[in-house]
Order: C-alpha cells, then structure tokens, then sequence
C-alpha cells in the first residue's frame, strides 16, 4: 500500500522537485577536485596498513640474535669512535696519583720529593681500584706466577705487570681499624721438623710465620702454613759482629764479600720458598749497620715488591734509614720476648708489648719457635682479644711508599 508519504519511498530515491526537473551536473573543475581527494583517502588508507621503512625494525643479523644481555650492557658502556678512529683509555691505580722519591744525603737524612705523575696522551684516564690483599683461602698454598721470575737460583718474587706486589698478593688481611694493634712473629721455622709442625697446628692464624732459609722441607712447611692461615716472612742470614765465631749458617751475607755476591746469597735465599710477604733479618748486627751493604740489599727488595722487617737487637741498624730512601715497605721489631725461655717471663714481655702497642697504636713482637714459646703466644693472643687488641700480621705495619 502507498501511503504517498516519503517513508514509502525507497532509501536514496527522490521525487521530483517541484522547481526545475533538470539534472544536476559537475562542471570539469569539479570532478577533477573530486578524483584528487579520493586519491588522497586511498593513499592514506594503504600507508595505514603498510609500515614505512623508517618504522619496520630491522632484521636481526645473527650476531645480534646471539648477543645476551651482559654482552650489551658491556657494548654500550664502551666508548664511541670518532670517524673511525679508535678511542683508548690510560689505565692508573687509583692508590698512585704521584711520583714520590725518597734520596738518602751524606749526613743521613731523607729527602722526600712528591710531584705529580705525568701521563702520556690526551685521551680519558681510568682509575682503577687498588689491589685486592691476600688470597682466596682455598689457594693461599699456590704461588701467583705472574708475580714471579725464573732466575739461574729459582723462582725469585717480582712486582706484576699491572704494579701488583707480593707483600699485598700474600698479606693477610685485617680489620682495618684504627684500634690498638700487635704484629707477634714466631721465627726459626723449617730448622726443627716437630717444632715446625707443632707450631702451624697450634699457634692462631694472625701469628705471623718466619722460615729460616737454610731449613729442610720448607716449601712443604710452606703450604702448611698458608692453609692455616698464617702470613710468611723468609730469615735471611746477615753477619754478625762476632761472625765467624757466631756463624748464623750457610749463604750468609757478608760485607767484605760484595755487593755481586751478597745479592747471590740473597737470591739463592730467596728462591727457596714462595709465598712470602717480605724477609727479615737472622743476626746482622754488623751487615745491617754498613750503609754501602745494606743499601744493594734494599734496593734489590724495593724491584721485587716485598717488605723488609727488622728483628730490633740491633741498636746499630741502618736498615729503617735506607729503606725509606730507597721505598721498601719497613717493619722493625719492638722487642724479642723469649731470650728467657721461661712461660711466665715470655707471657711478661709480651704484656710489656702490649703497652707499647696501647702507647703507639701499634707494636711487633717476636719470637723463635720454642715449644714453650709456641704455647705463652697461643695462649696469651686468645687472651688478648678480650682486651681489645688485635692481632694482625705484620704487612698490616709496616711503612709502606705506596699508601702516602
């Protein structure tokens, strides 16, 4: 049915106006605005479906594929090239920002000089962080064989390419507080096999260690030792006044030998064990107090990055002297506590070091390795850790150049 109103009519049909029943019709400039747009929309409508170059991420070569997430974060931290030129950095331990030297005058003193270390280049400047001391517990018994040498005597100590020494790599470490603190040496070790033996199983491990050059079985007594715990220092036989009647053993240095031999004597001591920190004295009262002598000794020392502690029973000794001039890290002994190898009198010294330790924030004893001088430091350094002392091996003491 036709109602004749325009909701009967069909969706997009007309009826006639009833003005003019002529067609409307574009005029050429009409149509040609028309095609232009509809030409626009299309392209629009392909760009959204289709992503451009600049936004298509790019196909992962297989070396992007393969590179984890450490890899990139160490890329990334690298620096940038500039037109193709590599970028270099300069390495320097953060613990040596100068050069610092040390000259011995005819009337003995030491002059200190410090003036700023010169680098060569203008790129960036790395400061890397000192180096670590002491080793991993599980490896203390091996030597590092970058801090080592071949020699016609053996393997003798030498400071690492990277400035690394022997005194840090096989120091025991400390708290590093300022408190009162105590070094206690126990000497003669490798002369007497159970003796030896007895005084690694019983002494604590912050004792520090010292075998005597001309012992038996020292590397094996050696390796005990750094299991334990135990920092090492080497005895080198020195002259004393009285030698030859008091002979402190074979490869003894000498004056009248020489420079060339006496350091002979010393390598040849040295080569016998690794593992050490630094040497002291056995005897030496009258080596130790000629300046010419001493000074070979300690300059030898100062290339090979080791320590040098004085036993104290000389009062004659220049080796504190010359080993600030020529910058080895130097230890001396305030007092040896067993000449009388009786436990109340040790357990009395070593009470007696302990005040000049409470006096000067720091003290060293030592001692040879009697049974009873083994038990009165065992049993009166368990004490001491009660009182407030600690008892640290003697690297920790020692004046050493490179912590000005």
């Amino acid at each position: 049915m036709n109602t004749g109103s325009d909701l009967d009519k069909p969706l997009g049909q007309h009826r006639g106006s009833g003005r003019s029943g002529r067609k409307n019709k574009l005029s050429a400039g009409q149509w040609t605005i028309a095609i232009a747009f509809v030409a626009i929309f299309a392209g629009a409508g392909v760009f959204a479906f289709q992503q451009s170059d600049l936004r298509k991420p790019a196909a992962p070569s297989p070396e992007t594929t393969q590179a984890t997430a450490p890899q990139a974060m160490a890329e990334a931290a690298q620096p940038d090239s500039t037109n193709d030129r590599d970028v270099s950095a300069d390495r320097q331990s953060g613990s040596s920002g100068a050069d610092i030297k040390r000259t011995l005058t005819g009337s003995g003193n030491v002059v200190t000089t410090i003036s700023p270390r010169n680098r060569d280049g203008d790129g960036p400047l790395i400061l890397s962080a000192a180096n670590p001391i002491g080793q991993n517990a599980a490896v203390a018994h091996l030597p590092i064989p970058e801090l080592l040498e071949n020699t016609e005597f053996g393997r003798l100590p030498v400071i690492g390419a990277d400035g690394r020494r022997a005194m840090d790599a096989y120091a025991r470490p400390w708290s590093g507080a300022r408190g009162t603190r105590m070094a206690i040496v126990v000497g003669g070790l490798g002369l007497s096999q159970t003796g030896t033996q007895y005084a690694i199983a019983t002494l604590p491990a912050e004792i520090t260690l010292a075998f005597a050059a001309s012992g038996n079985s020292l590397q094996r007594w050696l390796q005990e030792a750094r299991r334990a715990g135990h920092e090492v220092l080497l005895q080198i036989p020195f002259e004393p006044f009285d030698y030859p009647r008091n002979d402190p053993g074979p490869h003894t240095l000498i004056v009248a030998d020489g420079p060339q031999q006496n350091l002979a004597d010393l390598h040849w001591a040295m080569a016998r064990i690794s593992n050490y920190t630094g040497i002291m004295n056995f005897m030496g009262g009258r080596f130790l107090s000629d300046a010419a002598a001493t000074e070979a000794v300690m300059r030898d020392l100062a290339e090979r990055g080791v320590l040098f502690l004085d036993d104290g029973t000389s009062a004659q000794t220049l080796t504190g002297t010359i080993a600030s001039a020529v910058g080895v890290p130097y230890a001396e002994g305030d007092m040896v506590i067993d000449q009388d190898l009786d436990r109340t009198e040790i357990l009395k010294r070593l009470d007696e070091v302990e005040r000049i330790a409470r006096r000067n924030g720091k003290a060293i004893a030592v001692a040879s390795a009697f049974d009873v001088s083994v038990d009165a430091v065992a049993a009166w350094a368990n004490e001491a850790r009660a009182r407030g002392i600690e008892i640290v091996a003697v690297s920790a003491l020692a004046d050493d150049p490179e912590r000005y």
